[in-house]
């Protein structure tokens, strides 16, 4: 097993919004259509203000562990972005999670 942690994860709070999206079910694939997460929700669950949040999404995205889709509204202000973990970032956070037990386990033997 690669317990090496995943250099696009460990940055805490792209962690956390790859965990906030899995844990919605705001995923790609599957047997049902693409769920998304507004970007709004998504700001206030992780906790962050809207330029962090950008910047760390554009990371994960240009590593392909999320995908974005806007929908114009009649203003800018109206616009809204989802966002969904792709199957390569749900994989990602798969193995990331198993090192994280790995060492865990082996800190507590």
């Amino acid at each position: 097993m690669d317990n090496a942690l995943d250099p696009v994860l460990r940055p805490v709070t792209r962690l956390r919004i790859c965990a906030a999206l899995k844990a919605a079910g705001a995923t790609e694939g599957g047997d049902a259509a693409d769920r998304e997460m507004s970007s709004a929700t998504l700001r206030n669950v992780v906790d962050v203000n809207d330029a962090a949040l950008s910047e760390q999404l554009g990371a994960l995205e240009s590593h392909g562990y999320v995908a974005h889709d806007r929908i114009y509204g009649f203003s800018r202000a109206k616009n809204t972005v989802w966002v969904r973990l792709t199957a390569v970032g749900d994989a990602a956070l798969t193995r990331y999670l198993a090192a994280l037990r790995h060492i865990a386990n082996r800190v507590e033997n």
